[in-house]
């Protein structure tokens, strides 16, 4: 796959088939779009090109919501890399870029620069200045410029419509990762640096990986306790995350900590990717440190459980 930062950088020597969004979690609505993309490739001998955008359009737009993303963009490089695309462009969004008129985008981008044959998107796609072009619209372009327009339809994503903002309220508001993880179509997961931290858990018997994220952009589960797993050095270790601020201890600031079950590794400054399986329980404050160790030796069983179930 090859991957561009500018749609002014791309220059295919074959017809293009094209498909447009922000592609927020590379979700399985996503991959319909995208399996469309790959098996329509074949009957015009076209190369595959998916165009999204960092960052996200609402960031830009509505930046006073500040809204939280599935994926890092190295994240969704590497799901659209899986998916068997030929060209991803991640191009700037910004606001001279919104103003574009539908018309223009149409003729300067997808037909001048693209080389477009045909466009495949979603039953929601909205394009151009102020998102006021709509299918309808596409299709008419495509009579104009000679190509053709294909949608997917709500059916064909799902009897439920899969929507990057439901996973994210599943994530947020209830810590509900299994429903996350079955509209993704793979498990949620967190990329980050393992750091230093207080070292409190190991004096307790549960030392822990700190995890840092440097993006902040990047959507944390609601505060609680996971079951987890992580492929380290080419070996997976199975354990379970703290994500909160330690009350117990009165901590202040927010930490991602995970423990996980026979490790003895030193991976601190590694980069880790951590696959949140299961959400077990809030956190909580505890009276006591023996009452604290009581309860991970709980959730340490519920981890093991879920693992050999």
């Amino acid at each position: 796959m090859k991957t561009f930062l500018s749609i002014y950088d791309v220059n295919p020597k074959n017809k293009t088939i094209v498909t447009i969004g922000t592609f927020d979690g590379v979700h399985q609505g996503h991959k319909k779009i995208i399996e469309k993309l790959n098996s329509s490739k074949k009957d015009c001998n076209c190369e595959t090109l998916l165009l999204t955008f960092f960052p996200h359009p609402r960031m830009v737009l509505q930046s006073d919501l500040e809204i939280k993303l599935l994926n890092t963009i190295d994240e969704k490089v590497k799901l659209l890399e899986e998916a068997g695309l030929d060209n991803v462009i991640i191009h700037p969004f910004d606001h001279d870029f919104s103003r574009l008129t539908a018309e223009k985008f149409i003729k300067s981008v997808l037909v001048n620069q693209f080389n477009v044959k045909k466009i495949i998107v979603g039953y929601d796609h909205r394009f151009g200045r102020n998102r006021t072009a709509a299918y309808d619209d596409l299709v008419s372009f495509g009579k104009l410029f000679n190509f053709e327009v294909e949608q997917i339809s709500v059916q064909e994503i799902d009897a439920v419509s899969i929507s990057s903002t439901k996973i994210r309220n599943a994530l947020l508001k209830d810590g509900n990762v299994s429903l996350a993880n079955e509209y993704l179509g793979y498990n949620y997961f967190i990329t980050g640096k393992v750091i230093k931290g207080k070292k409190i858990g190991r004096t307790i018997g549960f030392p822990t990986a700190n995890i840092y994220i440097k993006e902040e952009y990047k959507l944390i589960p609601k505060n609680g306790v996971y079951v987890v797993t992580s492929k380290i050095n080419n070996q997976q270790f199975n354990g379970m995350m703290n994500i909160g601020y330690n009350p117990t201890f009165n901590g202040e600031l927010k930490s991602i900590e995970v423990h996980f079950f026979n490790f003895n590794q030193d991976i601190y400054n590694q980069e880790i990717q951590v696959e949140i399986l299961e959400r077990i329980r809030d956190e909580q404050k505890f009276d006591t440190i023996e009452d604290l160790k009581a309860q991970l030796e709980k959730d340490k069983i519920f981890s093991l459980n879920y693992f050999n179930s």
